[in-house]
């Protein structure tokens, strides 16, 4: 048997050895690759995950600049006009994936504080337009009852016809002054600047019908039964809103269609009726001006339009001081129909006309032929029409101003109330069937004309200058 050399068992030891640690060594770095590979392949996914999401970052923050830019650009200018004009629309989000995020919230809020900066803006230089306007108009209005009264007292200085002319046409003129800054000065909030005493409301709507240019257009209709009047305080307020109703329905109708005025009893109060047959009004229109004509809300100058149109508003402002109501619809005539109710408690009163006479301007009621004293509210003595008289439709009565004569009635009307003296009990009876006849028109420019002569006859002999003969009948 063959030994074998011990250096050579050594060798083969060693070389066992050997390959155990490379098989050891191979397996490890087998191993520690494919754990390089795994973490490469992590690392690969994490790159393009962060790629992916760096990509939508990019996105997003380009979607935001877009949306701060649509913001800054057009929603912030559409709001501000839309806080002027509520029907503008103010456009949302240009990308919807904002929708309830925190982006949206946050451009919300920029909005919602824009609009509170720009609305409480908008009110304090309103407020501060409206005292300025509230102190001149309050001036000028003052000035304006100035030169009216002064107007006033030279028509009864001057005794020349042409004179007088030029003095009324002032007058008037002065008069449509006054109604526009009286309305601007309501509007504003001033106090309408004057105190009236009790008042006939027929008197009121003869008194408002003359303020305005086209007054010989109304034909008022008187049909309340009693001698209804408006109490002092709300006298002005009333005629300013009849003012501007009648100036709306003279304005939209032709100068040859007339205006209708009907005065109503209720039983709890009574109503003006206005009715036109002029281009009437959309239901926008309507809507519009019943919400000025509530005064549910408080007004800016700026919402009034350019220029102003004040009326409606004014009247809105009376109506929520007063407690009065006005309505506005359609007319049966095609035209618009304006109502103010006017509550008897407490803004109305019932007045003795033995002892508060109605003017000549006013039309007269219409009341039954046979009244009732045991129940009716009229004060004994007062003057009720014939039962053939009370049968005759409505008199179109022509109102005219305080510086005319009173028109005479056509033929198949009422004769117009006159202005008398009171009366005793035991004289009543005597009063109602001695009435004196109506003057013609003739009759009244001679006694005018007489009464002008003996007026310049007089002033001459204190003056030691012959009298002047009168140019003409006034």
């Amino acid at each position: 048997m063959t030994s074998i050399p011990e250096a050579l068992l050594w060798c083969l030891s060693a070389g066992t050895a050997a390959a155990v640690v490379l098989a050891a060594l191979s397996i490890r770095a087998s191993k520690q690759r494919a754990g390089l590979r795994k973490r490469l392949s992590t690392a690969e996914e994490q790159n393009s995950a962060t790629l992916h999401s760096n990509t939508e970052l990019t996105a997003r923050l380009r979607a935001t600049e877009a949306e701060i830019r649509h913001l800054a650009g057009t929603r912030l200018p559409d709001l501000t006009l839309a806080l002027a004009h509520p029907h503008v629309p103010v456009p949302g989000l240009l990308d919807a994936r904002f929708t309830g995020s925190e982006t949206d919230q946050a451009l919300n809020a920029v909005l919602e504080q824009v609009s509170d900066a720009i609305t409480k803006e908008r009110a304090r230089v309103d407020a501060a337009a409206q005292s300025t306007l509230r102190g001149a108009t309050t001036t000028i209005q003052a000035l304006l009852y100035q030169l009216q009264t002064a107007l006033q007292e030279m028509q009864h200085r001057y005794d020349d016809p042409n004179i007088a002319q030029d003095l009324l046409n002032a007058d008037f003129l002065n008069e449509q002054a006054l109604r526009r800054v009286q309305a601007t000065g309501v509007v504003c909030g001033a106090w309408p600047g004057l105190t009236r005493e009790d008042s006939y409301l027929a008197e009121l709507v003869v008194g408002a019908t003359s303020r305005l240019r086209g007054y010989e257009r109304v034909n008022i209709s008187n049909q309340l039964r009693d001698p209804i009047a408006v109490v002092a305080r709300a006298v002005e307020p009333i005629a300013i809103t009849v003012t501007e109703l009648l100036a709306n329905a003279l304005h939209h109708s032709h100068r040859e269609l007339p205006v209708t005025i009907t005065l109503q009893q209720g039983n709890r109060g009574a109503s003006v009726i206005i009715d036109d047959y002029g281009v009437g009004m959309h239901d926008d229109e309507i809507k519009a001006a019943m919400e000025l004509l509530s005064g549910d809300e408080d007004l800016l100058l700026t919402q009034l339009g350019d220029p102003p149109r004040s009326g409606f508003a004014a009247a809105g402002q009376l109506v929520r001081q007063y407690g009065y109501g006005v309505h506005v619809e359609p007319s049966p005539y095609g035209g618009v129909r304006a109502v103010v109710y006017i509550p008897g408690d407490p803004l109305l009163t019932v007045l003795d006309e033995s002892a508060q006479p109605m003017s000549v301007m006013a039309p007269m009621p219409h009341r039954s032929a046979v009244p009732d004293r045991s129940s009716s509210m009229l004060p004994t003595g007062s003057a009720t029409p014939p039962p053939a008289a009370a049968a005759q439709p409505a008199p179109a009565a022509q109102p005219a101003p305080s510086y005319e004569a009173p028109a005479q009635p056509a033929e198949g009307e009422l004769p117009r109330r006159r202005r008398r003296k009171p009366v005793s009990e035991l004289d009543e009876s005597a009063a109602r069937t001695e009435s004196a006849p109506p003057r013609s028109p003739e009759e009244t420019g001679t006694r005018w004309a007489a009464l002008q002569r003996g007026t310049e006859s007089g002033r001459a002999a204190a003056h030691s200058e012959p009298p002047r003969s009168p140019e003409g009948n006034a």
